[in-house]
């Protein structure tokens, strides 16, 4: 799917970059500013879907946000964009009870190519995975991510986390 406005995207960003001055009261408000950004594009929009769901995902509404990231996903969503709403929509899963479909969504993605996002990924799925009780594969995930920003012990925090999820001998 792709997106050349880059006066939109401008919109976009400057929109979140206010987040924080909405404030819990002003909830509805920020939303209703996403929402009129994305009336901008057609009504199937991959893109005003996700700007969307990310709203109703932010201001506490990962219910309303799961259809929409769905929605996003399924009409062609992806690159960059794409997967940050498969985090989010994981994200969203577990706070709605259902993280074993958060694990489905997001184990593919470690395989994915490499990019400013796989600690996300990582993080978000050892959230998933401890919410099913499988803490130790979850804490093996976050070790891995953590190794790599290590400025000492990245191989032996790395074999640590391998040790984690291998079976007993």
């Amino acid at each position: 799917m792709n997106h050349d406005d880059r006066a939109w995207d401008d919109r976009v960003a400057a929109a979140w970059a206010s987040f924080d001055t909405y404030g819990e009261q002003g909830a509805a408000d920020f939303r209703a500013v996403i929402d009129a950004l994305a009336a901008e594009l057609p009504a199937d929009s991959p893109l005003g879907l996700f700007e969307r769901a990310c709203a109703w995902d932010s201001t506490g509404h990962s219910d309303r946000a799961v259809p929409l990231y769905r929605e996003a996903l399924a009409g062609g969503l992806d690159g960059y964009r794409g997967r940050r709403a498969k985090i989010q929509l994981s994200s969203s899963l577990r706070n709605v009870g259902r993280p074993e479909e958060g694990v489905k969504l997001l184990t593919p993605e470690l395989d994915a190519p490499s990019d400013e996002l796989d600690d996300a990924v990582r993080a978000t799925l050892a959230l998933c995975l401890s919410s099913l009780g499988r803490d130790r594969e979850g804490l093996a995930l976050v070790l891995e991510a953590l190794a790599a920003h290590l400025p000492r012990y990245q191989r032996s925090m790395a074999n640590y986390a391998r040790a984690l999820t291998e079976p007993d001998d």
